[in-house]
């Protein structure tokens, strides 16, 4: 693995930069000294210092959030979000850790994708039901009981709780401890960090990024999502308008992290599938956290992978 780091001259943040390098690994260390900006494009500097692990810049900022390749200084921003003339030893030590892993080459989603295709009920009567349960959070922001599902239920030779069982154990819902509905994807029966308010009439909670980005077109209805930037606290909003949807800050991004089993997502994945107000903020935080495996997603791929999700959830066919 080769590490080299780029600078301008005098830079005062290179001392730091080498000596967190020393305590982060005992690899050896260049550094390459550029003074034009046609040198920093080339070599890929996005201000002074950048570290280049074999080539690659991992905390990389992107176009939408800090600055672009060139002679000027560059900041970072620690684990708390706060601006830092270079990435801490943790950091650094996390970064040279991830370029060491095999790279994923999954496309964007794939994992949660196959997820929650194995999560579509195939009996009639339990899509019924689970259409049902979506519909009840959709109009009233709450699930139905037990109790007010028996009417779909009761010709199929099978009870209320036997269906929401079935249902719970292919993580279409996920049942509470004394039976009641606790979720159906998207929606969640408690606060979870992304609301999301429907039609200007109706407010719910999505069980993640990838949920509330979902919602829209299943419903084919308006939708305003608040969320927030799990490093920063910086709200994220994205407000969907007759299906275009416009993302506030406009850098957003989505980070999903899935693992390919385990159990149900909600325990295994939708933690980890949160709105970044930009990418250099999810790079930060993938960073911090090598142990979760996943992919950092721009609008449109996420706005496509809720849609390829949820869009069909209620559709009759």
């Amino acid at each position: 693995m080769k590490l080299e780091v780029l600078h301008v001259p005098d830079c005062p943040n290179l001392a730091p930069m080498l000596q967190r390098l020393t305590e982060a690994s005992d690899l050896p260390v260049t550094t390459r000294l550029i003074e034009t900006d046609a040198n920093a494009a080339e070599f890929g500097m996005a201000g002074s210092p950048t570290l280049l692990i074999d080539g690659v810049d991992p905390f990389a900022a992107g176009d939408d959030c800090g600055c672009g390749c060139g002679v000027s200084c560059r900041l970072y921003r620690d684990r708390d979000g706060r601006i830092v003339p270079a990435p801490s030893v943790e950091q650094l030590r996390a970064a040279i850790g991830a370029a060491g892993q095999p790279h994923d080459t999954t496309a964007p989603g794939e994992v949660l994708s196959a997820w929650r295709t194995r999560a579509l009920p195939l009996d009639p009567t339990e899509k019924a039901v689970q259409q049902a349960i979506l519909r009840a959070f959709a109009t009233t922001g709450r699930p139905p009981t037990p109790g007010d599902l028996d009417a779909l239920t009761a010709d199929s030779g099978r009870g209320t709780t036997e269906i929401l069982t079935a249902l719970h154990d292919v993580d279409a819902i996920q049942l509470a401890a004394n039976g009641d509905i606790a979720l159906a994807y998207p929606f969640s029966a408690t606060p979870t960090r992304h609301r999301v308010r429907i039609d200007d009439r109706v407010d719910i909670y999505a069980m993640c990024a990838i949920d509330a980005l979902g919602i829209a077109a299943m419903l084919d209805q308006d939708t305003r999502i608040e969320s927030f930037d799990v490093t920063t606290g910086d709200q994220v909003t994205v407000t969907t308008t007759a299906g275009r949807a416009v993302w506030e800050p406009v850098g957003a991004v989505v980070f999903v992290g899935a693992h390919a089993g385990g159990g149900p997502s909600a325990d295994c994945c939708c933690d980890y599938l949160n709105f970044f107000a930009c990418n250099a903020a999810a790079q930060a935080w993938t960073t911090e956290h090598p142990q979760v495996p996943g992919q950092i997603l721009n609008q449109a791929e996420a706005e496509e992978l809720g849609n390829r999700l949820f869009g069909h959830l209620l559709t009759t066919a």
